[in-house]
């Protein structure tokens, strides 16, 4: 295996994304939906990467929901009989979190027909009548294309979904190489605390800081809420505030994970997109797994190969391992 630094990993990544998209994105209006409106900063990462490529593109959608704003006939009107769906990306295909599976269904029994494409996924069907019942969706549908983050997830889809599917890399790359702001602490372990997280409560040693990125300050959260409601004045088309709206809260959510994982020398994560964004900041980082797979089957599939990535297999041994690469400067300042 060829070691490669984080400028190498992430501008190949981001061209093999890209090159995928190329090839099964059809011409025509987008609409983009299941925008993440929640605290999960990886989900934000992964919506702006999505959005880069489309910029990049000049195909900026005509039509962007969340789970809770999605309106049918809004989406038709948008994008008119030939648009194409593209269902925004992550690790929410299967049964661990059913509102997005929810929509995902029925995006696909209501609109048949109409080319709809799943940005990268990570697939896990803990029932197998969830999944009968996702494929029988799919094979009625008939124009779905989708995009997995991994090889599980590859045989899986290719072993039960009747559509075209793709492996992909996650949309994230997209964002390239991000600066990284002084490390405060010689370790920042950013670890799951929702139900993705594994079995292990190993104790915290001394020079390790502990935290999750899914509370959110209320305070900094209602002045981005006003900020969003001032702007709404100076934009009329109210697809254009709601797209507005997305952007701000995503880039808001993006720039504090990045914030975060900066405050560590090194960092320890369960976490994928705690991974992909140390990626992109070029912060050495051990990785743990999470609950089924997810984490070390994305870095297995792309990223195994990066100059500073450490893998264990607990988070004594994670803890232990950032803490022996520590530099001097870290330790006595």
């Amino acid at each position: 295996m060829t070691i490669k630094t984080a400028d190498q990993l992430v501008g190949e990544l981001a061209q093999r994304f890209a090159q995928t998209l190329d090839i099964v994105l059809p011409p025509g209006k987008l609409a983009l939906v299941d925008f993440p409106d929640h605290s999960n900063v990886g989900d934000s990462a992964i919506w702006l990467g999505e959005m880069a490529y489309l910029r990049q593109r000049g195909r900026l959608p005509a039509y962007y929901s969340a789970i809770a704003d999605f309106d049918d006939t809004a989406c038709r009107a948008a994008i008119g009989n030939d648009g194409t769906i593209l269902i925004h990306g992550g690790g929410n295909m299967g049964t661990l979190w059913p509102k997005h599976e929810a929509l995902r269904l029925h995006l696909l029994r209501n609109h048949r027909g109409r080319p709809i494409v799943q940005m990268p996924e990570s697939i896990h069907y803990a029932d197998p009548a969830a999944a009968k019942e996702m494929a029988e969706a799919i094979r009625d549908h008939g124009a779905f294309t989708l995009l997995v983050r991994d090889a599980r997830s590859l045989a899986f889809a290719q072993e039960h979904f009747d559509c075209e599917i793709h492996l992909c890399p996650d949309a994230a790359l997209m964002l390239g190489r991000q600066q990284r702001a002084p490390a405060t602490v010689p370790v920042f372990a950013l670890l799951r605390t929702d139900h993705e997280r594994s079995a292990d409560d190993a104790a915290v040693p001394a020079g390790v800081a502990v935290d999750d990125w899914l509370a959110e300050d209320p305070a900094q959260k209602r002045k981005l809420r006003l900020s969003l409601k001032l702007g709404k004045l100076f934009i009329r088309d109210p697809m254009a505030q709601r797209a507005a709206r997305q952007r701000r809260l995503a880039e808001w959510r993006f720039q504090r994970g990045l914030a975060m994982l900066s405050s560590g020398e090194l960092v320890v994560t369960d976490r994928l997109h705690a991974h992909i964004l140390s990626l992109l900041l070029d912060i050495p980082h051990v990785l743990l797994d999470n609950s089924y797979g997810k984490v070390a089957g994305f870095a297995d599939q792309w990223t195994g190969d990066y100059a500073g990535l450490l893998r264990a297999t607990s988070r004594a041994e994670g803890f232990a391992t950032a803490l022996a690469c520590r530099t001097p400067q870290m330790v006595t300042g």
